[in-house]
Parts: structure tokens; sequence; C-alpha cells
């Protein structure tokens, strides 16, 4: 789910929308993301939040979802394969998620 505030002119948007596993990454595969040439100190925490919640709502939507497809969406959404590892390990150390070996790959459930 993403929503989206602030306004047109003097009408205030506020904006909610639901999109699933599938709807993001197809999403993600028109999306090209280019290098900051001097990235604020202060807004990488806040891009690093929206992304991490961005790949919560991404997990919650799916329910389940294996390691190497999830990293293909996550490296979509990051920019890169490394940056989707990275939040691949972080979650497998989130509360919200439980991570289970499959038979070929792990696959991530969503517990909330």
């Amino acid at each position: 789910m993403v929503r989206i505030r602030g306004q047109i002119g003097a009408w205030p948007v506020d904006l909610t929308v639901e999109l699933d596993a599938q709807d993001w990454a197809q999403l993600a595969q028109h999306v090209t993301l280019e290098k900051a040439v001097a990235p604020a100190v202060a807004a990488a925490p806040v891009a690093n939040d929206a992304l991490w919640q961005t790949t919560l709502e991404l997990l919650r939507h799916a329910g389940q979802v294996d390691g190497p497809q999830l990293l293909g969406q996550l490296a979509a959404l990051a920019g890169g394969e490394a940056a989707g590892k990275r939040l691949l390990v972080r979650l497998r150390h989130c509360a919200k998620v439980r991570v289970e070996t499959g038979a070929d790959a792990p696959i991530y459930h969503w517990v909330g």
C-alpha cells in the first residue's frame, strides 16, 4: 500500500493505492533508479525507511514468497541485487516474518 498526501493548488490530496506482489514486481520492471550526485545526509534514513516499509508491504500482501522470487522483487525495488540481499537479511531478523526452510530455497512468511 502506498499513501500519497499533499496538495494540488489549494486542494488537499490524500490517496491510498493498494498493490499486490505481482503489481509491485511489474512496476519495479519499469522503474530505473538514478544515483544522486550528492545525496543529502538527512534524506538517507527516510529513503531507507520508505524502502523497508515497501518491503514489508510486499511480503504482507503476498503472505508467503520463496527466497529467489523475493530477492528478484527486492532487487528491482532497491536498485540492485546487493541491496535486495540486505533487505532479505533484514527480513530474516524481523519479528513480523518467519523464514521456513523449503526443499530448494527458504520461504518467507508474513506473520504480522
